[in-house]
């Protein structure tokens, strides 16, 4: 019989990428609702999500075996609920809210790894004076507890930009911070961090360097690391954000982050779930600091497992679900680097050309093994893409493999140059 897996806002790429896992044939893959709800929604109730989910199930004739989150909030918390009520593996609510909220995150992190954690005030935007709660220097950071990418994320350089990103703020603030306090509601909060509800902020001190990030699972206690990704910096100005895998990191910073990641995690009584942690170094100073954990594999990284790796970052989401210890091949994929790369665009526009299917195969003749991926098509204005950061827009995702990590950065440019798209300015 085959065993019933769960997987809330189900797009049609994730079913092709799970349908390849290690015995596919042995279970079923089901959506629960779809992305115009889970991850596209303009704006919804947590509690209502909840319940149309719980029909959802209820209306199935065969087991609950497995719930998968592949994305982040509501999903990432809907997850731990509804497998409480099943009765099947996953992270306990609390841990993953302590990861959830920014400012309840970066209090528990103090706790046990502080020098990794950059300074950090909570500032609530709604009293007359919100700068009076913010003792940082110029320039830091300003963003909501809750939040996609970086929306309403602020770099404060003055008294001037930070009055204005709080008008901004309490403007938009309740569209992600109502249902994020009704998730909130089904835990019992201590009293530091219902004062920092889901309509607050977090200023936080900025901090530069490389990117990395560990990505791995705790299944029954047991702490495990299958991969390290780094967001290399580059001299020239015509690259943009990828990730690449391996890390090109030194192994001992490596390490550090990993050992970081452990700490944090079994200081909340995160177990049966799976992470990706985000660290930032800076070589000159030699100092680290963790920017923020999720409570997921990351979907942007599976491409590259399986490039690098030969099976995808699936594999391990689905065995911790279904409660058997997970296991990934090891540099058995068809190159020794790969990278996920964005196509960006800096300016609203209307779309009028993209790259056709005789170019885009062309391309893949070049470089054997790329992947494209258009989240554009003619007639769409790039300001309405949904969840898009504050300072690019996202058009489309490049993933790619070669020999070495230079070979995959030219490899990139390459792409960037033959991607041919058009753009009509906005209407005044």
């Amino acid at each position: 019989m085959k065993r019933n897996i769960f997987i809330p806002a189900l797009e049609e790429q994730q079913r092709i990428e799970l349908e390849t896992t290690r015995n596919a044939h042995e279970r079923a893959f089901h959506g629960l609702l779809d992305v115009a709800t889970l991850v596209e929604s303009g704006d919804f109730s947590f509690d209502n999500l909840l319940a149309r989910i719980r029909r959802e199930l209820q209306k199935f004739s065969g087991n609950v075996d497995a719930i998968v989150a592949h994305w982040d909030f509501p999903t990432s918390v809907l997850v731990p609920i509804l497998c409480h009520e099943y009765g099947i593996p996953s992270p306990s609510l609390e841990s993953v809210l302590k990861c959830e909220h920014k400012y309840w995150s970066r209090v528990e992190q103090q706790k046990v790894i502080p020098d990794l954690v950059p300074r950090f005030a909570s500032v609530d935007p709604f009293t007359k004076n919100p700068l009076e709660q913010v003792d940082l220097a110029y320039p830091f950071w300003l963003k909501p507890v809750k939040a996609f990418s970086s929306q309403l994320g602020f770099r404060i350089d003055n008294a001037e930009q930070f009055h204005a990103a709080i008008e901004e703020t309490r403007t938009r603030i309740h569209h992600l911070g109502d249902p994020f306090n009704e998730a909130l509601a089904h835990v019992d909060l201590p009293p530091e961090i219902r004062r920092a509800n889901g309509n607050t902020c977090i200023a936080e001190e900025i901090v530069s360097g490389i990117e990395g990030a560990p990505e791995g699972s705790i299944f029954r206690g047991e702490f495990r690391v299958h991969g390290v990704f780094d967001l290399p910096i580059d001299r020239q100005d015509d690259l943009y954000d990828r990730m690449e895998y391996p890390s090109s990191l030194p192994k001992a910073i490596q390490q550090r982050m990993i050992d970081a990641s452990e700490r944090f995690l079994k200081h909340i009584g995160y177990d049966n779930g799976c992470f990706n942690v985000e660290f930032m170094w800076d070589e000159k100073a030699d100092r680290l600091r963790l920017i923020e954990v999720n409570t997921r594999i990351s979907q942007s990284h599976s491409e590259a497992f399986v490039m690098v790796d030969g099976m995808s970052n699936h594999e391990i989401a689905i065995d911790v679900a279904l409660g058997i210890q997970p296991s990934i091949p090891y540099r058995q994929g068809r190159f020794a680097v790969a990278a996920k790369c964005i196509i960006p665009h800096f300016e609203d526009g209307i779309v009028t050309r993209v790259p056709s299917q005789q170019e885009l195969g062309a391309l893949t003749q070049r470089f054997p093994g790329t992947l494209v991926r258009l989240d554009v098509a003619p007639g769409i204005r790039l300001s309405e893409l949904p969840n898009q950061d504050s300072f690019s827009y996202h058009i489309g995702t490049v993933c790619l493999g070669g020999e070495t990590h230079r070979q995959v950065r030219e490899r990139y440019q390459a792409c960037l140059e033959a991607l041919h798209f058009e753009f009509d300015p906005v209407p005044q």
